[in-house]
C-alpha cells in the first residue's frame, strides 16, 4: 500500500517508493529503495523534499494515529496540477547567452550532485537508474536548446576534484548541441544525451589512485583506466531498460576511425554514428578541462588541436557537425582583434562562425585593461575582426573565466 508522507514521519526501515517533487532537488540518484543509512535519513531531512511516498508492503509502515494522504486524494491533487501544467509550455524560446546563464549555472549545480549520487551508487554495486537519467537529460536539453553555449561553457569550469562527474555532465550537453546540429530527431536526441551522460560510468570502479594520479600513469595503470568501458557496460547492463544508444556509447566512445582505439579497436564504420559523436565531445571536453596535471587548452585552440588529429581519431563528418555547433571561437575564446584590442567569446554569431559577439577588455597598443565593451562582429560597418586567438597562458589573465561569463 502507498502512503504519502511528510519527510519528518519518515523512519529507519521505510521503503522510499518516490520523491515528491523534482527529481533533481533530492540527493539520491534512485528513487526506490529501502531506508536503512541513518546519514540517507539525515541527507533527505535536510534537503528541499517535503513529503515522500512509501510502500508499506516492502517496509516499515508509519503509526496507526499519524496523519497521511491516501491513493485517490493524491490523485484528484495531481490531476489539478496536471490540468493547470497542461495550460503552460516549457521555456525553450532561443535567449543570448548572457540570459540563460544564470539559469544554466543552478542546472551545472543540481547536476553534479546528482551525477555525483549515481557514481557513489554505482561504486556500491547497485543498479543504475536510467530514468533519472532521463529527467537531468531533460532539463540540460532544455538549457541547450535555449541557448547551447551558455551550459556547455559553464560545464567546461570544473575543478580536479569534480573533473569525472562534470565531465559527465559536459559531454551530455555537447551530445545533445551535437545532435540536434546534425538534425536528429528529438526522441534520438534524448537517448545521445542519456549516453553521454553514464558514457564513463565505468570509471566509478576504477582505483581512486589511479583515477586521480597527478601525473602520468604507468603502463599498468593505464592498463586499468583502459579498462572502464568494458566496467561501464557491464553495470549498465545489470540495470533495467537499458538504452541501446547509451550501452553502444558507453563500451565504443574510445574507438577511434584509424582502429587505434579501445577496447575492441574498431574503424571505420564499424563504429557506430553515437560512439564517433561520444568519441569527439569526450575528447573535447576532456582537453578544455583543467586536470591535476595540466592545465585546460583554450576552446579554439583546443578545435585546432583536434582538427590536426581528425584525419585518424574522429570521423570527419561528425567532426565537422561539433565545430558548428560549438562555433570555431566557442564561448571562452580570447583572441585579438584587428584594431590591436583582445576580446573573448561571449555568443556565437547567428549568420557566421568568424563574426561572433565578444567582450573586448584589454589594449595591445597601449598594454592596459580597458572597460569591457560587448561588440557584435557581425554588426554591418563593423571594420574589427577576429585575426587570430590568442594563447590565455601567455597573457596570464587572472579573471578571463568571470570576463566572460559575467552578465552582459
Amino acid at each position: 500500500m502507498l502512503k504519502r508522507i511528510s519527510v519528518d514521519q519518515l523512519a529507519l526501515g521505510m521503503h522510499i517508493k518516490e520523491f515528491c517533487g523534482s527529481w533533481m532537488e533530492h540527493p539520491f540518484w534512485r528513487s526506490a529503495f529501502v531506508l536503512n543509512d541513518p546519514a540517507d535519513l539525515q541527507a533527505i531531512r535536510t534537503s528541499s523534499i517535503k513529503e515522500i511516498w512509501i510502500d508499506c508492503s516492502k517496509g516499515i509502515d508509519v503509526a496507526p494515529e499519524e496523519k497521511v494522504v491516501s491513493l485517490a486524494e493524491s490523485e484528484a491533487q495531481v490531476d489539478a496540477e496536471l490540468a493547470a501544467l497542461a495550460r503552460t509550455t516549457r521555456d525553450l524560446r532561443r535567449v543570448p547567452a548572457a540570459a540563460e546563464f544564470n539559469r544554466a549555472a543552478r542546472i551545472v549545480a543540481r547536476s553534479r550532485q546528482a551525477v555525483t549520487s549515481m557514481f557513489e551508487e554505482a561504486r556500491l554495486g547497485r543498479a543504475v537508474d536510467t530514468g533519472g537519467a532521463q529527467r537531468l537529460v531533460e532539463e540540460i536539453s532544455d538549457s541547450v536548446t535555449r541557448n547551447p553555449g551558455a551550459l556547455i561553457s559553464l560545464a567546461r569550469l570544473k575543478t580536479a576534484d569534480d573533473y569525472t562527474y562534470m565531465h559527465s555532465v559536459a559531454v551530455c550537453a555537447l551530445m545533445v548541441a551535437l545532435a540536434r546540429q546534425m538534425g536528429i530527431a528529438p526522441e534520438e536526441t534524448r537517448s545521445i544525451g542519456i549516453a553521454g551522460l553514464l558514457h564513463d560510468l565505468g570509471k566509478a570502479q576504477m582505483p581512486s589512485e589511479v583515477l586521480n594520479k597527478p601525473g602520468k600513469l604507468t603502463d599498468a595503470e593505464f592498463a586499468i583506466i583502459k579498462s572502464h568501458p568494458e566496467a561501464g557496460y557491464r553495470m549498465l547492463c545489470e540495470g533495467a531498460a537499458v538504452d541501446s544508444i547509451a550501452l553502444d556509447v558507453v563500451l565504443h566512445h574510445h574507438e577511434k576511425v584509424d582502429g587505434s582505439g579501445y577496447p575492441e579497436r574498431l574503424q571505420g564504420d564499424a563504429i557506430s554514428l553515437y560512439a564517433k559523436m561520444g568519441a569527439v565531445c569526450d575528447v573535447y571536453d576532456a582537453i578544455t578541462s583543467n586536470r591535476p596535471y595540466k592545465a585546460g587548452w583554450d576552446p579554439a585552440e583546443s578545435l585546432r588541436k583536434m582538427a590536426e588529429w581528425s584525419k585518424g581519431h574522429f570521423d570527419p563528418t561528425v567532426f565537422q557537425a561539433f565545430v558548428k555547433a560549438i562555433g570555431i571561437y566557442p564561448i571562452g575564446s580570447l583572441v585579438r582583434l584587428s584594431c590591436g584590442r583582445l576580446a573573448v567569446v561571449v555568443e556565437q554569431g547567428e549568420q557566421s562562425l568568424l563574426s561572433p559577439r565578444v567582450k573586448v577588455f584589454f589594449s595591445t597598443r597601449a598594454n592596459a585593461r580597458i572597460a569591457p565593451e560587448v561588440i557584435d562582429l557581425a554588426r554591418p560597418g563593423l571594420a574589427s575582426k577576429i585575426v587570430n586567438r590568442e594563447d590565455p597562458a601567455k597573457w596570464n589573465f587572472p579573471d578571463l573565466q568571470e570576463i566572460w561569463s559575467a552578465n552582459t
